[in-house]
């Protein structure tokens, strides 16, 4: 017993003298540079990390297994000379913490994606990052303040403090220039500039029919290719293709050469514009950016404003009046792929008596019952699908074989290192700002935590109400029936990458047993055809998905002839 009491003591007294050990702590500080001329900024600083040289670390960020590293953290009211300071305890992707770094040589850049403040007509004051003629892309937007990447070398097994300096600001994008067929516009809408406490506009690329000028009696029907921000008019030449262009491999089609396709049918389009059968028409191209994301949804929403009514009551009338529209229903038709497909469908059905047809393609859920591969209305939780003893991630992308790329949480947690209050202008949280109530802080409430997945119910009840197209069809049909029999074409490869074709399967299900009246449309369906099929069976996806101007084409045209109004112009638009 006595030798017993001895070795306790000795074991207390060492442990006793043993010098206390702490983790080794990471520190990366990040100065904004005393030669930016600024007072202060506001914004999301991210500090990126890669082990590719190939490309700025600001490139290399996705939800994809080849991503580097990224962390975030807010900031207000920086002034130049001061600095912020990245630690173990802030948030980051696909690695949660400084701390769990590899020890390795690494190229570091940071970035502050600004944001500016607004007043919105709601009473909120909110801080956001405004469009600067990008699209939306936090990496690119002219504005934003980073540095060169520096390498840098270190070990987590000790403690490590690093600074760099953001000095280069992103220089401002050049407008595009007018053209003989290409016309360029941008005008104040005077509802988002309310909504916004400050000057909002929007834009268009508008292609002109043959001989516009030749023929000032005539007006014309009207084509919206609804989709992501357009820089200029896509998938338009007028020269031939260069016999002595270098070609490219395009790794999503795996395709080579794929850069000649697309300028041949660039100016196969062009060749076919012009041609003495083609009808006559306006193709516009919307720029509707938001501080949210690339595109607006063409939609009025909470968060948003009221872009649905800016575009359809301001925008469009004012290039029809320019550019000589019909500016009637009857002659406008809408059509888009994956963003532009759920536009082309939620705007007809929304404003169903401006618009004489759409034609979506690959649209993004338009039943959130098959949100991707979530049904928010009776999942408990978005990022697992979860038993008594086990749980599996949530795919977010695959392809035609099934093979799975990226998962839902990994996709969320991307967007929330790059911006918190769905401030990350991706994919996820645009459909939280379109779809969502404001919440008290005025920015979208969360349809599940960005963090956990999990959901909440009455934020999904709302998106319910407003933006279910398959359950406001259902619900409105009796009112809306009348009005959208024959307008409504839906197109969707059964294997599409995000899973889209789940919600359009569901959508059939009512239309197809729709009466009084019959919906009297078309769903149609791609053999293990990826995103974004557009309803083309005769091409590969690579080529279909570059003809939507000419595509719905016979369609529209039956359409029109069979549904004009007595009286109609039918006629000054039909020259060769």
């Amino acid at each position: 017993m006595k030798n017993t009491l001895i070795l306790l003591l000795v074991l207390l007294t060492m442990l006793s003298c043993k010098k206390e050990t702490t983790s080794p702590k990471t520190k990366f500080s990040v100065t904004l540079s005393t030669a930016i001329d600024t007072t202060s900024i506001d914004g999301r600083l991210l500090l990126m990390f890669s082990k590719n040289p190939d490309a700025e670390p600001r490139f290399q960020i996705n939800d994809g297994v080849k991503t580097q590293l990224i962390f975030g953290k807010n900031v207000e009211g920086l002034k130049p000379g001061e600095t912020i300071t990245f630690t173990d305890e802030d948030f980051g992707y696909p690695i949660d913490s400084l701390s769990k770094i590899p020890s390795d040589t690494y190229y570091v850049q940071a970035l502050l994606h600004t944001y500016e403040t607004f007043n919105l007509s709601t009473g909120h004051t909110v801080k956001l990052p405004m469009d600067n003629g990008e699209g939306q892309q936090w990496n690119k937007s002219p504005g934003n303040i980073y540095n060169d990447p520096v390498e840098i070398s270190f070990s987590t097994e000790s403690s490590i403090t690093e600074n760099i300096t953001i000095d280069k600001i992103i220089p401002p994008i050049e407008e595009p220039k007018d053209t003989e067929w290409v016309k360029h516009i941008k005008m104040k809408s005077e509802k988002l500039s309310a909504f916004y406490g400050r000057d909002m506009y929007l834009g268009a690329h508008i292609l002109l029919p043959k001989d516009f000028d030749k023929h000032p009696e005539a007006k014309y029907p009207l084509m919206v290719f609804q989709g992501h921000f357009p820089s200029d008019f896509g998938n338009w030449r007028t020269t031939r293709l260069d016999p002595n262009m270098k070609s490219e491999y395009s790794d999503r089609f795996k395709v080579d050469g794929y850069n000649k396709v697309l300028e041949q049918e660039a100016y196969d389009f062009y060749e076919r514009w012009i041609s003495p059968d083609f009808p006559r028409m306006l193709i516009i191209e919307i720029q509707h950016p938001t501080p949210y994301y690339d595109d607006s949804y063409a939609v009025n929403s909470a968060a948003q404003g009221p872009y649905g009514d800016a575009i359809t009551y301001e925008l469009i009338p004012y290039i029809e009046e320019q550019f000589r529209g019909l500016g009637e229903g009857w002659a406008r038709f809408l059509y888009g792929g994956s963003t532009g497909g759920w536009e082309a469908l939620a705007v007809q059905v929304k404003y169903p008596d401006e618009y004489n047809g759409c034609f979506a393609a690959c649209p993004d859920p338009i039943d959130f019952s098959a949100y991707c591969l979530t049904n928010i209305y009776e999942d408990e939780n978005a990022y697992f699908y979860q038993g008594d003893f086990a749980k599996l991630e949530v795919p977010s992308k695959r392809d035609y074989l099934g093979q799975i790329s990226s998962t839902l949480r990994k996709g969320n947690h991307l967007e929330l290192v790059l911006g918190d209050k769905s401030r990350s202008g991706q994919q996820w949280d645009i459909w939280e700002a379109t779809y969502s109530p404001l919440g008290d802080d005025g920015y979208p409430q969360r349809i599940w935590d960005k963090y956990t997945g999990d959901i909440d119910k009455e934020v999904a009840n709302y998106w319910k109400e407003n933006y279910d197209l398959r359950h406001i069809l259902e619900r409105d049909w009796s009112k809306l029936g009348d009005k959208l029999k024959g307008k409504i074409h839906i197109y969707c490869g059964d294997m599409d990458n995000y899973y889209l074709n789940n919600a359009v399967y569901l959508m059939e299900d009512f239309l197809e047993n729709t009466s009084e009246p019959y919906y009297d449309g078309e769903v149609t369906y791609g053999d293990r055809a990826e995103h974004c099929w557009n309803g083309d069976p005769t091409e590969p996806n690579h080529i279909s998905r570059l003809r939507y101007n000419s595509m719905y084409l016979p369609k529209i045209m039956k359409r029109i002839n069979e549904s004009a109004p007595k009286g109609a112009d039918l006629s000054s638009w039909r020259y060769e």
